[in-house]
């Protein structure tokens, strides 16, 4: 039985950085070479980065990604590195855009792999399954593959696959059992949502049973956007037996020796079984180049010689990372993805409202935590209505996390407005918030910093929110988190840093006070919204359960409330089109996920 070394480089590519990404793929490749690897693995579009959107449209973006991956096989063989097989993501297209008027049918834009090997591509394998869910639109970008691509690479068949055909049952895994692979490669870019990590180990584990082989998945790292991807890498056996498991947030080598059935000399294939070490099933024919297996494929094969022998000395061991906590999870989630975009968008620095308050004061540790102290600039800005305790909170939170603290008072610039117009109520508080908006942009305008919004998901799901005020800025880190777990990121932080011997960044005093926007005198938000104890399980319900009233009211909740909630909800989609990009860490989040009309007379009451 061979044994063969995998590498799996899980990695942040940058969509669009063709030269960056490739020149990813060479240092760790070298890095793999170093670890005495004899396959490298790396992840979906590690060329052209992940997702590409409309980049696909673009026919010199796609002409790109191909020269980008033949100068890569080059390159790769120029580096001494030419003898270990390497694969890679990239965006391919045998025919016109599907948009455009001279599109051919069963022709276009393609989610591809490639194994180079001696400055050569010498397989592809077309994406065959494309989600059409959630973040998804692969349906519109691309066209499905009809071919298993299986290379015989040190006397192991082994099959390349993407992503999705991973999480659907059929199609390219159970074709890999009908050609009797020994290894199924899965490239990924594979979205983080909370407790994605729970639910990936058992699909992974069922394709497996599926295909009677071996899995090696490897998933990206990094921030795009709304999305973060948190790696996650694994490699399982045929019998679902987790052999080795990366960490989540960080790029990483994950080095693992798997033992894999090898082809027979007269061309059969001998099989491993779900027992233990792989005990080998009965002989059978090879099916040939071109014949048709499950779901309409076509079995193509490739062959790749010479490989870097098997490493003398000991089992090379990935170990296996543990998933941590929910809240050091999502805690992860949103430092990387604020990280990456201001890097990835090279903004020097951020700038945000400070009030005290814990929304604010969670922002503040992410940024930091993501930034340092002093790439994050934090403004007071009180006016009349400002509590002591709550300048003093925002103060305290500056000095724990050692930013850049400035207080800039908004009540001569209020009282300003007022002399010239004629406000009372609303409009007053409003007029606060957007005053203290204002001062951001202004800052964000003379110093360059990228402006942070801080609105929870609760906020943002029933409108309870200024447009052009606190809604202001470029991304919101806490967008897609729920106010209750807001407080528990809070509480974890600060046991966090209290577990390492650090200071707690976040005020006590923001955590325990009730929170209040503090734009009237004695505000409190439960003055116009229930209880976030009570709210935030309807607003879970319906946004990211899709339950209508009659669902809700059944779950227990009362109906008088279940109403007011959904007429908030409802009514607000129009503040939510207007609001900040932020990274996504649930199952339907603003923005990519759900998307509803502005202008919509349905009512869950009917």
């Amino acid at each position: 039985m061979p044994t063969l070394r995998l590498a799996l480089c899980q990695v942040n590519p940058s969509v669009g950085d063709l030269t960056g990404n490739a020149a990813l793929v060479r240092r760790w490749t070298r890095r793999a070479a170093g670890s005495g690897a004899q396959l490298v693995l790396f992840p979906e579009m590690m060329l052209t980065g992940y997702p590409v959107e409309d980049l696909v449209f673009r026919r010199s973006f796609v002409a790109a990604s191909k020269a980008a991956l033949d100068r890569l096989a080059t390159d790769l063989a120029a580096d001494g590195l030419g003898e270990l097989p390497v694969v890679v993501g990239y965006l391919d297209a045998d025919g016109p855009p599907q948009v455009s008027a001279d599109a051919e049918p069963g022709r276009g834009a393609r989610n591809a792999a490639a194994l180079l090997h001696r400055g050569e591509v010498v397989a592809t394998y077309f994406k065959h399954h494309l989600p059409n869910y959630g973040v998804f639109d692969e349906d519109r970008y691309f066209l499905p593959g009809d071919m298993l691509t299986v290379v015989r690479l040190g006397g192991v068949d082994v099959a390349l696959t993407i992503c999705e055909d991973l999480w659907q049952a059929g199609g390219p895994f159970a074709a890999a059992r009908q050609a009797g692979v020994g290894l199924v490669v899965n490239i990924n870019g594979s979205p983080y949502e909370l407790n994605k990590d729970d639910l990936r180990l058992p699909v992974v584990r069922r394709r497996a049973a599926e295909a009677g082989a071996t899995i090696a998945y490897v998933n990206m790292t990094g921030g795009q956007d709304e999305l973060v991807f948190e790696g996650d890498s694994m490699i399982v056996s045929a019998d679902g037996t987790l052999l080795a498991r990366a960490p989540q947030f960080v790029e990483h080598l994950l080095v693992h020796d798997v033992d894999l059935p090898a082809v027979a000399e007269h061309g059969g294939a001998r099989r491993a079984g779900a027992g233990a070490a792989g005990a080998e099933r009965a002989e059978g024919a090879t099916l040939a180049d071109g014949a048709e297996l499950a779901d309409g494929l076509r079995v193509v094969r490739r062959t790749v010689d010479d490989i870097p022998p098997a490493p003398a000395g000991p089992a090379a061991t990935g170990g296996i990372i543990e998933p941590v906590a929910d809240e050091a999870e999502v805690w992860q989630a949103l430092v990387l993805g604020l990280r990456d975009y201001v890097d990835k968008n090279r903004f020097p620095s951020v700038v945000l409202g400070l009030s005290g308050g814990i929304d604010s004061a969670v922002v503040a540790a992410i940024a930091v935590d993501a930034l340092g102290g002093d790439r994050v600039v934090g403004v007071s800005m009180p006016s009349q209505h400002s509590s002591e305790h709550s300048r003093f909170d925002a103060a305290d939170l500056a000095k724990r996390t050692d930013l850049d603290y400035r207080v800039e008072p908004i009540q001569p610039m209020v009282d300003t407005f007022l002399a010239n117009m004629s406000l009372s109520g609303v409009a007053v508080e409003n007029l606060q918030a957007r005053v203290r908006g204002v001062i951001l942009m202004a800052l964000s305008n003379q110093e360059g910093h990228l402006v942070l919004t801080t609105g929870n998901k609760s906020e943002l799901a029933v409108g309870y929110s200024t447009l052009y005020g606190d809604s202001v800025g470029g991304f919101n880190p806490i967008k897609d988190v729920w106010k209750t777990l807001v407080w528990r990121l809070a509480k974890w932080r600060n046991a966090e840093a209290a577990r390492v011997g650090g200071t707690a960044p976040i005020p006590e005093n923001s955590i325990g006070k009730p929170p209040s926007a503090e734009l009237s005198p004695g505000q409190l938000d439960s003055d116009s919204l229930p209880d976030y104890d009570v709210l935030d399980p309807i607003l879970i319900g319906y946004i990211d359960g899709d339950l209508g009233r009659d669902g809700l009211v059944a779950s227990g909740h009362d109906p008088a409330v279940v109403d007011k909630v959904l007429r908030m909800v409802d009514t607000a989609e129009y503040k939510r089109r207007q609001s900040a990009p932020g990274t996504k860490i649930s199952m339907k989040a603003f923005g990519r996920d759900r998307r509803l009309p502005i202008t919509n007379r349905w009512r869950e009451d009917g």
